[in-house]
């Protein structure tokens, strides 16, 4: 048996209130757990109509979905500084900064733990990664274009290689980040480990 789902309304579509629902829906993410938050509490919470919730998004998963793509809370914005490392460093800082403050890194950690439980949610969630990885392709681009990269440049191993350092040390190990991980992290990347 085929089970249809709805098209996501595109940005700008879609209820009114998009934006409340998306901050309602991430709060309760943040709060109770993927696995306790309701399209209830996220419906009175943002005071729209539990119908107009269902009727735009079909499941918990496709709200949540949304609202990660959606949010300016995880957003990173891509910098433009002239130079590869640079970019790059900036990139770092902005990932540790989402990660390490709140309400940001429990979201964030929280999402990455229901994508692991829920299958359904983890398709959205690689949704949420795939767009992440077109919007930091342009730095790569730049940088091809610049000549500070080769033209068959993995973005997809580069950019997993920096955000996983900082998964890592942050999320994982609880370890602080000082001042100076992001140049360190992408100088190891971009330079490796022996010596110059």
């Amino acid at each position: 048996m085929t089970t249809h789902h709805r098209a996501e309304p595109a940005r700008g579509e879609g209820p009114r209130r998009r934006r409340q629902i998306f901050d309602a829906t991430l709060e309760a993410l943040a709060r109770d757990g993927f696995e306790s938050m309701t399209i209830e509490g996220i419906a009175e919470k943002s005071g729209v109509n539990k119908t107009t919730i269902y009727r735009w998004w079909p499941s918990k998963s496709a709200l949540l979905g949304a609202a990660l793509i959606d949010a300016p809370l995880l957003d990173l914005p891509m910098p433009d500084t002239g130079h590869l490392r640079g970019d790059l460093e900036h990139l770092v800082d902005g990932l540790v900064r989402l990660l390490t403050t709140q309400p940001s890194g429990a979201v964030a950690q929280s999402v990455l733990g229901a994508a692991v439980g829920d299958p359904g949610l983890a398709t959205y969630i690689q949704g949420f990664f795939a767009d992440r990885l077109a919007r930091e392709q342009v730095v790569i681009d730049r940088a091809v274009a610049r000549g500070e990269l080769p033209p068959d440049t993995d973005t997809m191993t580069l950019m997993d290689l920096l955000a996983g350092a900082v998964w890592l040390r942050a999320v994982f190990r609880r370890l602080p980040l000082d001042d100076d991980f992001a140049r360190r992290t992408v100088s190891t990347v971009l330079d490796g480990v022996r010596p110059s």
